[in-house]
């Protein structure tokens, strides 16, 4: 829940403050939008990008003639964003989906449509993007990172949350994002707080959040974290002056 209620905050914070925002799901649990704000409905209205097989067939060149053969590399994608996604609380939301065949990393034409998609939306748009993504980072690379503003991991005080801070500043650090920010969530005390700072450079942490009552209601009944209020939010407003 962490890192997506931290995601669909700043994005209607940005929405506030009067910015287009653009919120791009790239976790197979998606879920970011339902945290904006969408109700089950709406989103039943959202196809994934990586099942919109006769497009992907289509940008690519790929499809059952052509299997195993070669496919665009370089498809064209900028009108994707706009044609695919929906809008609310002047937020658009783009879903990407998964590739459930040949792994994370394969190059195949779903995995390939879906880069170029995001490393399009990083390069070429004039919105703030914001990417909900999984602890891997295969869709990012870097072509696309020197145009990434923040980074942003969210952690909560534990070890094995440490540890997985750890995986994801490697992995970043193997694409050459060389700063990062770390977000805590579900803080409940000063305690917690030290136990954080002894192992997260105090130019990486960022900001902390507190447990809270309002954000957890907010997920049993899937609504937006936003709209339940609470010190929480104003704890990610000071986040969000931090970022920009």
């Amino acid at each position: 829940m962490g890192k997506t209620t931290v995601a669909a905050v700043l994005a209607r914070l940005f929405a506030e403050d009067g910015r287009k925002v653009l919120a791009v799901d790239v976790d197979p649990d998606a879920n970011l939008g339902l945290a904006v704000g969408f109700t089950e409905d709406e989103l039943g209205m959202l196809t994934p990008i990586s099942e919109l097989k006769d497009l992907i067939e289509e940008r690519t060149g790929s499809g059952k003639d052509n299997f195993g053969k070669f496919f665009k590399l370089n498809p064209k994608v900028d009108d994707i964003p706009d044609r695919y996604s929906i809008e609310k609380n002047g937020i658009k939301l783009l879903i990407m989906g998964t590739v459930e065949t040949g792994g994370g990393g394969c190059v195949c034409p779903e995995n390939v449509l879906l880069r170029r998609v995001i490393s399009n939306l990083i390069i070429s748009r004039d919105e703030v993007i914001i990417l909900d993504m999984e602890a891997g980072l295969e869709h990012l690379g870097r072509g696309t990172v020197d145009f990434v503003d923040s980074f942003i991991v969210v952690i909560e005080p534990g070890s094995r949350s440490i540890q997985t801070y750890k995986k994801v500043k490697e992995l970043a650090g193997d694409i050459g994002i060389k700063k990062i920010n770390v977000v805590a969530n579900k803080v409940r005390s000063e305690e917690d707080k030290d136990f954080l700072r002894r192992f997260i450079p105090n130019d990486e942490l960022t900001g902390f959040i507190s447990y809270s009552e309002e954000l957890i209601d907010s997920d049993r009944q899937g609504s937006s974290p936003f709209d339940a209020g609470g010190p929480a939010i104003d704890e990610i407003r000071k986040i969000q002056k931090l970022l920009v």
